[in-house]
């Protein structure tokens, strides 16, 4: 597994910045000075401009600059700016001064906490070439006790910038730590894996076992190989890869192949051996940047649309998941797609879903279209369900996804949702119902948005038929909601349901809705029980006036009012445009006649053409 020559991706990062610090007389400049000449110069200033390697210095081409700086206390305000715009730090110390050793732990890595510098470190012994043979130090003896106590240390090294001996080394790995970071993958403290990382690896693992026989099988790793690295992988290869998995995970491989299991401790056996941009190449090759999250570029930050659109899977991604899935929440997906499109576009993508977002997605045309058309092409209809505390909104919302009736009253107090696939009868499409629960205390919050309609394509106004206080109250819901959309343009369609049907109703707001019914132009009420599971075919009959957005659209007193000096004013126009006209023509008729009779006193024949303003 192998990296190639595949286009460079770096989770969006474009260049990098390093800092090099330690004490004076340590080797910084000189380090600086001979990775950039690419030999050692006779004279060194004692601080550097900022450098900057060619482009092709190293590998991953990504323009590398490089900040000297002064370790003096006059310079050390600069050196803290420095330090917050850098990518990684380089911290040296001197082979020849074990002092400069012990000032990492005793001042400049608590310094660097202190500054709240956040970004992999580089410990680099340098002048290795003048250390005393008789004061020989274990790098390794000498460095796991730092690097325990400062995880922030991504790795530890030494050079001599005189004889040429890991320079160019320092800046690559510096690099590298930064375009390729561990922290996001791999736990220093416990030795293991993150979770974000194993979640990631797992989806591209189950995306990679097209059999779905939880392995991955010869001709399924060289898939893999070539769609992460642009190279097949050799068979020798999958033999040591089969080698090392089963010496040291025997659970790794099966009779079926490369196993989870397997796949897991191969990226991590990658990341502890220090190669890990063979899992970020992975990673980035299935969409991911450097917080493990979907990139941007990926998922468009809004869909564009009107306040009363709204977003609906169409039947590509309908037909991907059912691919994947044999009984599939496609309901939850609608449910997602309309309130968070991009979210649904990035589930998809987790999914493997690989064609262009736009042909995943319909944007529905305008509700106020549809009116004019007098009929609804959505396939997914949000309904928004309102009513008094203890009206049985909560119990028809369950019953709606199914759940039993229970007798235990709980106020809700934050908005609730529910989606469902309704079937139709005479081979019709199926649509799928959204039910948005608003408690009562909400509406007020809800309403102070004047677009706050523009997303409901029906209300639904829940009252106990058994209270008639509990009518009164959505009566009122009902008038506010109604107002609302005729203030604001979002007029929508409106049901009364009577809840309770099994226990004695009253007859004052039975006849009282049907009435309210009646004046406002909406439906008649539609009565149900969830306790006894009779609910009256209601959830068909939400759907189909919200098919139809034209009809049942209530109308208040108020706006039957302005409708009404709407008309007259608009009559009266008509008549004014009218007599005006008709003064009009007779003006016109007035002079033409004076015309005639000014011709005739002199005996000139004047023609209909040349009294209407024709050539003679």
């Amino acid at each position: 597994m192998a990296n190639s020559d595949a286009t460079p991706n770096f989770g969006g990062r474009t260049s990098v910045r390093l800092v090099v610090l330690g004490d004076e007389g340590t080797g910084k400049s000189s380090l600086i000075a001979t990775v950039a000449a690419e030999s050692f110069p006779e004279n060194v200033p004692s601080l550097l401009p900022p450098t900057r390697l060619p482009l092709d210095y190293f590998p991953d081409r990504v323009p590398l600059t490089i900040i000297d700086t002064s370790s003096s206390p006059e310079n050390r305000s600069k050196l803290a700016a420095e330090c917050r715009l850098a990518d990684a730090v380089v911290l040296t110390y001197g082979c020849d001064q074990p002092a400069t050793l012990d000032r990492l732990s005793t001042f400049w890595l608590p310094e660097l906490r202190r500054l709240q510098v956040k970004v992999p470190i580089i410990v680099v012994g340098c002048k290795l070439d003048l250390r005393d043979d008789n004061q020989q130090v274990n790098l390794e003896q000498a460095m796991v006790p730092i690097m325990q106590q400062f995880l922030e240390i991504e790795t530890c090294m030494e050079c001599s910038s005189l004889n040429q001996i890991q320079v160019p080394e320092v800046f690559y790995y510096a690099q590298k730590a930064v375009l390729h970071p561990t922290a996001p993958l791999f736990d220093q403290e416990t030795q293991i894996l993150k979770p974000r990382c194993v979640s990631a690896l797992k989806r591209i693992f189950i995306l990679c076992d097209h059999d779905r026989d939880g392995a991955l099988s010869d001709g399924e790793l060289n898939d893999f190989q070539v769609r992460c690295f642009n190279a097949p992988l050799q068979p020798a290869e999958i033999v040591g890869v089969k080698r090392v998995v089963q010496e040291k995970s025997p659970e790794g491989f099966n009779e079926h192949g490369l196993t989870l299991t397997g796949f897991l401790f191969l990226h991590a056996m990658f990341i502890e051996k220090g190669r890990l941009e063979t899992t970020w190449t992975m990673l980035r090759k299935f969409g991911y940047d450097n917080d493990l999250k979907l990139r941007d570029d990926l998922i468009p930050l809004n869909f564009k649309r009107a306040p009363d659109q709204s977003v609906e899977l169409t039947n590509e991604a309908v037909e991907f998941l059912k691919a994947i899935f044999f009984m599939f929440d496609i309901d939850g997906w609608a449910l997602m797609t309309l309130l968070d499109p991009a979210s649904s576009l990035a589930n998809l993508i987790y999914l493997g879903f690989a064609g262009d977002p736009a042909s995943a997605f319909h944007i529905t045309r305008r509700r106020r279209l549809d009116c004019k058309r007098q009929q609804s092409q959505r396939n997914v209809f949000q309904c928004y369900l309102f009513g008094p505390k203890k009206a049985g909104k909560s119990a028809l919302l369950n019953s709606f996804i199914g759940k039993p009736f229970t007798g235990t009253y709980s106020e809700t107090t934050y908005e609730r949702f529910a989606a469902n696939i309704l079937d139709h009868l005479m081979d019709k499409p199926k649509e799928t119902l959204i039910l948005r629960e608003i408690p009562e205390d909400g509406v007020k919050n809800l309403l102070s948005n004047n677009e706050s309609l523009a997303a409901c394509d029906i209300a639904v106004f829940a009252y106990d038929s058994s209270d008639e206080n509990s009518w009164r109250k959505a009566m009122d819901l009902l008038v506010d909601v109604a107002s609302h959309g005729e203030n604001t343009g979002f007029g929508v369609p409106c049901l009364i349901v009577p809840t309770k049907d099994d226990l004695d109703p009253s007859p004052m707001a039975l006849q009282h809705s049907t009435r309210v019914s009646q004046d406002m132009g909406i439906e008649a009420p539609i009565t149900v029980s969830v306790k006894l599971g009779d609910l009256n075919n209601v959830f068909h009959r939400i759907i189909s006036a919200a098919q139809h957005p034209h009809l049942s659209i209530p109308e208040t007193e108020a706006g039957r009012n302005r409708k009404q000096y709407r008309r007259h004013v608009n009559c009266s126009l008509m008549v004014v445009s009218v007599g005006a006209a008709v003064a009009i023509v007779g003006l016109a008729a007035y002079r033409v006649y004076s015309t005639r009779k000014n011709a005739s006193d002199l005996g000139i024949t004047v023609s209909h053409q040349t009294a209407s303003g024709s050539d003679l």
